[in-house]
């Protein structure tokens, strides 16, 4: 006798790759739209399911998790982190999560240093001369930016893709500098050729350039508060490929507008696609959105980390990337 297929529903749309190859293995329910299911949906999606595939826009807390049905045993969420689950709460209800890191570490980290040269060269406001069709020529005093090559990096984070950034970072000439909750192995830090400092505020005070790449837990949001923000140096800019919440973004807005830091470079937002509206009008700030992760590379081997998981929790297996309370 056969062995039943796991029911799985995946919450939005997917590379072709991918999703042929979860109809391929499991009884799998597709998205028809690139939208966002709606909370009623995903409320439907997890009474009957075995599996549950959510992105990082979709918020699976104890109240969802507590309307699932028996059946669902596995969240296998498409995405590296996992702060949209209430991972204890799934824990509890005996539904393991699983993630997918490293998929997206260089991508995330190419963007990281995308985002430190447009800030710091200037090239919205090239960009944006060119298409006004203001560009009379070449002058000797025009957009004169900075060059990095020999400015401090300090990275707030220095996980994979804060060690990413870092290799990459080198490569440019940058001076490497890190704030971890956990300082590195001596060998990994050798290797980076970088300076760890206890102290997140004597660090931010003396870099030239910030980057965060550190998740979003209870413990770092707002760690760049406005108090710390104040700390950097007025000719410092800031850039974001990580999680919005780590930024005040409004004290982050103010201290832009009042010149009180040189500019920023970001990617995600604090609350989403609700950015402030100020941000959008300040010519030293570089916004993105959310397109760190963004290539067809990227999203695939995602998809097939989140195939991999599932695989091994139906042959009997605990998934390769499993999540656990610990790990946060």
């Amino acid at each position: 006798m056969s062995k039943k297929r796991l029911s799985v529903v995946v919450t939005r749309r997917l590379p072709d790759a991918v999703e042929t190859r979860l109809s391929e293995l499991f009884d799998v329910t597709l998205r028809e739209d690139d939208a966002p299911m709606s909370r009623a949906e995903l409320a439907e999606a997890v009474k009957d399911a075995d599996v549950l595939v959510p992105t990082i826009t979709d918020t699976v807390d104890a109240a969802l998790i507590g309307q699932a049905g028996e059946r669902l045993k596995l969240i296998a969420n498409y995405g590296a982190g996992v702060d949209n689950i209430d991972v204890a709460t799934a824990r509890q209800r005996g539904i393991l999560v699983s993630n997918t890191p490293g998929a997206l570490t260089d991508d995330t980290a190419d963007m990281t240093m995308a985002l430190i040269l447009a800030v710091t060269r200037r090239m919205p406001e090239g960009m944006a001369k060119m298409q006004k069709g203001d560009w009379t020529g070449w002058a000797p005093t025009a957009l004169l930016g900075g060059r990095i090559s020999g400015r401090r990096l300090g990275i707030l984070g220095m996980g994979r893709i804060g060690q990413a950034v870092a290799r990459r970072a080198r490569a440019f000439g940058m001076q490497i500098h890190y704030h971890n909750r956990r300082r590195l192995h001596a060998e990994t830090e050798r290797g980076l050729d970088a300076t760890y400092w206890e102290s997140l505020d004597q660090m931010v005070a003396r870099m030239d350039v910030i980057s965060i790449n550190c998740p979003h837990t209870p413990s770092t949001f707002h760690l760049m508060n406005a108090r710390r923000l104040k700390l950097m140096k007025p000719d410092a800019v800031i850039v974001n490929t990580s999680r919005g919440e780590v930024i005040d973004e409004n004290a982050l807005t103010r201290m832009l507008r009042g010149g009180e830091i040189k500019g920023a470079g970001l990617d995600v937002y604090e609350h989403g696609t609700d950015i402030n509206p100020r941000l959008r009008e300040l010519d030293n700030v570089v916004l993105l959105p959310h397109m760190g992760s963004a290539t067809l590379e990227g999203r695939i081997e995602m998809g097939e980390k989140v195939i991999i998981n599932i695989k091994t929790f139906d042959d009997g297996h605990r998934p390769p990337d499993q999540v656990v309370p610990s790990m946060l």
